[in-house]
């Protein structure tokens, strides 16, 4: 039986009042709630009522909610706190600004390459810091970053887990890396991807590989955030992935300069990400060297990208 989500006006947990239900998936919904303890709005990720005492998602609800609790990055949600009763949730701050997945849709923005290599700086190094304290993000796509006035957030972790082995079809339907579709071991390669296929989208308003054709009812376009795997909730007809409109995933993305022009640097940064070989894609802090370059940034504010060599006429003159 599918539950009511709370309306506004509703306690969804004490101290919390909805203010409005943003959203619904196959797992949660979202909620613009008022805390009255912190005296202002935030955001509630909640269990959808009929999934409320499913101890998986109640886990993996915790898990999230743990992560943004201890994680603390300038391009990454803050989370409050979790609660498991009397309602499964996650209360985080509210952002300003728009999903990366509306200005591409909604409002035709193709951000300009420098616009694009800072974004690409931001998330860049939200990612390496989740690397850093043992995480994959996993789950890399425009409508999990909300960008205001030039600065971007990632805003879910729930995908989030180590690097190594993982059960095949991980992530979101056509943003997943082609070894997270065919499942083995994960590491920071498959979010180098997910950066390169976000950036693709960014620039030309295009994704990378269309989603599969729906007109048959048997593929699903997108896991919701949601761990996905074929021993699972099914959500394809075959157990092999490849029968599922995963091959889309392992041809190369077309190079993105044929869907928009860029400047050679930036574009060879895009396609490098998207490179079906792990191994042949560039590892993160190379990206991020290359980035600052294409951001245009003056050599001191350069963090990964080498300064340039001063010129013979520089070294005689001093």
């Amino acid at each position: 039986m599918i539950g009511r989500p709370f309306q506004p006006g509703d306690i969804i947990a004490p101290g919390y009042e909805v203010i409005e239900h943003l959203s619904r998936g196959r797992r949660l919904d979202v909620y613009d709630a008022w805390s009255g303890e912190r005296g202002t709005r935030c955001v509630i990720k909640a269990l959808r009522p009929e999934r409320a005492s499913e101890q998986k998602a109640q886990a993996q609800l915790a898990r999230e909610g743990e992560l943004l609790q201890t994680l603390s990055h300038p391009h990454l949600v803050r989370g409050y706190e979790t609660r498991m009763t009397p309602t499964p949730l996650i209360v985080m701050e509210t952002l300003g600004g728009q999903t990366l997945a509306h200005m591409i849709e909604e409002e035709k923005r193709e951000l300009e390459p420098p616009e694009l290599a800072h974004l690409a700086l931001q998330l860049g190094s939200a990612v390496r810091y989740l690397h850093r304290s043992g995480f994959l993000h996993l789950d890399l796509k425009p409508s999990n970053i909300v960008a205001d006035g030039g600065f971007a957030k990632l805003i879910d972790l729930s995908l989030a887990r180590p690097p190594g082995p993982a059960p095949a079809g991980i992530g979101t339907w056509c943003y997943l890396a082609p070894e997270q579709a065919t499942g083995g071991n994960l590491g920071p390669a498959a979010d180098v991807w997910g950066l390169g296929v976000v950036l693709f989208e960014a620039a030309t308003g295009t994704p990378a590989f269309d989603d599969p054709d729906e007109s048959d009812g048997d593929e699903p376009s997108d896991t919701e955030g949601e761990e996905v795997t074929t021993d699972g909730p099914a959500t394809w007809e075959s157990d092999d992935p490849a029968d599922a409109g995963y091959p889309r995933l392992r041809e190369s993305a077309p190079p993105v300069r044929s869907v928009r022009e860029l400047e050679p640097a930036l574009a060879h940064q895009i396609d490098a990400c998207l490179s079906p070989d792990p191994a042949d894609r560039p590892a993160l802090e190379e990206l991020l060297a290359g980035l600052e370059v294409a951001a245009r940034l003056p050599p001191s504010e350069r963090q990964w990208a080498p300064a340039p060599a001063p010129s013979a006429s520089a070294e005689s003159a001093a």
